[in-house]
């Protein structure tokens, strides 16, 4: 099946730097720092990485970090608790937005 997506342009994700490789350099040495051990354990940093995926809606990262979580452990029923953590949120995000159109409505309806 054809999508929009091609999962296997994943695998060239190392390959960014071709066009520009100073900021690619930067940005993986950046990624590498931010996903190691630290006050977040790998596995955790993964967790939250797969609910990120999903709000930003990235299909390469739901895939990278499906597969990454589970070689760090996670079950199924983390991950998808990860993932409603994320939609919970971006829900959230939506409907508190709501309060600014309220506002608007009862200014205009003065």
């Amino acid at each position: 099946m054809e999508t929009y997506y091609n999962p296997a342009d994943l695998k060239k994700f190392g390959n960014i730097g071709e066009f520009q490789k100073e900021f690619a350099d930067k940005f993986f040495t950046y990624y590498g720092a931010v996903f190691a051990e630290g006050a977040l354990t790998a596995r955790e940093k993964s967790l939250i990485a797969l609910a990120v995926s999903h709000a930003v809606q990235c299909p390469y990262c739901i895939d990278a970090y499906s597969a990454d979580t589970l070689e760090k452990g996670c079950t199924e029923p983390e991950m998808m608790e990860a993932v409603h953590v994320a939609a919970a949120i971006r829900g959230g995000a939506t409907l508190v937005h709501g309060v600014q159109m309220m506002n608007k409505v009862k200014e205009l309806s003065m």
